[in-house]
């Protein structure tokens, strides 16, 4: 964002007419000059400060930025301190985080035309008790995502609610060491996406009527690519059926309605003691990078995945886009509950399997259904292949890693 240069005496005057200093808290009043008082507080805090935000609800018409480290930002709650930006004309995010070891606590952005709230580049970023939701619902031109933390390290996002992204409520991207917790995301495309990342955790969190609940992505041709170490456990991932709205193009518009977890190129993922149901395409999806790439470096298939004591739920009675057009035409309809697509590396590995290390171990529940859908036996066999759908030739399991620890996570080891 271009900020408008004054002389740091005016400045400073400006700001200490609607900022209240109480030791190293500053206290935003509630008036007129709210926007100009924040966005000044933001430019002249000392690093250890705490800018206290009042309840109401604060119309802005431009984005807000922080480049000051050691920073929290602290609302009265998620839904009494609302930083509204439906008529933001500057600015290409609603709040932007480029320094380190910032907290955002208990207020809520609504209506950006960009992304919500994003941190770029920075160690140690926390969000907390935030809500960032696009009023008008589900729509192709809200913006893309909702909490964004890309780039970074040390990410802590806990009891936040996200709604109306029209590509990921809750994104992790190109990042390192991460948290996501008892957050809620609903009416997304894309609920809760991992992608890029190294260690993450996932859980306690509930993923609802978005067309994908969870997704752990790795894509081609990013500054970080190999994604790996995540886990998936104890969520909520049931009823997801908004129609994909992401606009054309975008890799998340091709998430079929009614996906609940979808795992794709990622490696050493742990999908575990999840609530999985009413998604109508599937609950969990194991799949290659579906695009062509030309990156030499990168790997598109699943590796090391290892899903284990969920409680499934009904799925794939309605299924949608790929599942509808490529997996029920081989497993029929409902489509089971986990599939696999089976793309394999080489032929070798498409007739008689590959590394056991790098592949899929399932140990489910009695009645699970489950299809590994053989692509790549398929594609090599003149008389084709048909799926396999004994779960019990996928039995077996991996030791994975502990929990991610944080330095700001006051529930460590949880």
């Amino acid at each position: 964002m271009k900020l408008f240069k004054i002389g740091v005496a005016g400045l400073m005057a400006a700001a200490l007419s609607s900022v209240a200093f109480a030791q190293e808290v500053l206290r935003i009043d509630a008036d007129e000059n709210f926007q100009e008082a924040l966005q000044e507080a933001l430019i002249l805090a000392e690093p250890g400060t705490v800018i206290e935000l009042p309840a109401g609800r604060f119309n802005l018409t431009s984005g807000l930025s922080l480049d000051v480290s050691d920073i929290t930002v602290r609302g009265a709650g998620m839904n009494e301190t609302v930083l509204s930006f439906g008529g933001q004309i500057a600015g290409s995010e609603g709040f932007l985080i480029t320094s380190d070891r910032v907290s955002i606590e208990n207020l809520a952005i609504e209506d950006t035309p960009g992304d919500g709230l994003k941190a770029k580049g920075v160690d140690t970023i926390s969000f907390r008790g935030v809500r960032v939701e696009w009023t008008r619902g589900p729509h192709a031109e809200n913006g893309a995502y909702g909490l964004y933390p890309v780039e970074s390290k040390n990410v802590l996002i806990e009891n936040a609610l996200v709604k109306g992204a029209s590509d990921a409520g809750i994104y992790v991207g190109q990042s390192q060491d991460i948290i996501v917790r008892n957050s809620r995301a609903e009416l997304n495309v894309a609920g809760i996406e991992i992608e890029n990342s190294y260690r993450a955790d996932v859980y306690g969190n509930t993923a609802t009527h978005n067309t994908g609940g969870i997704l752990v992505f790795d894509l081609p041709n990013l500054p970080q690519m190999g994604g790996h170490s995540v886990r998936v456990y104890r969520n909520n991932v049931v009823n997801n059926d908004t129609a994909n709205f992401a606009p054309p193009g975008n890799i998340v518009a091709t998430v079929p309605r009614g996906t609940g977890i979808m795992i794709m190129a990622n490696r050493e993922v742990e999908v575990f003691e999840n609530e999985v149901g009413e998604n109508a395409s599937s609950n969990i999806l194991l799949v290659a990078y579906p695009r062509e790439f030309n990156d030499e470096n990168y790997n598109p298939l699943p590796r090391r995945i290892y899903v284990h004591d969920n409680k499934h739920g009904r799925a794939g009675w309605d299924p949608d886009g790929a599942v509808k057009d490529l997996i029920a035409p081989r497993t029929g309809t409902p489509v089971p509950q986990i599939v696999w697509d089976g793309v394999v590396d080489g032929f070798w590995a498409a007739l008689f399997g590959g590394d056991e290390d790098e592949g899929v171990f399932i140990r489910e529940a009695d009645g699970t259904t489950f299809a590994n859908l053989q692509f790549a036996k398929d594609y090599i066999l003149p008389w084709g292949a048909d799926p396999d759908t004994d779960i019990a030739d996928y039995a077996g399991s991996f030791d994975m890693r502990g929990p991610v620890v944080l330095p700001q996570d006051t529930a460590a080891g949880e």
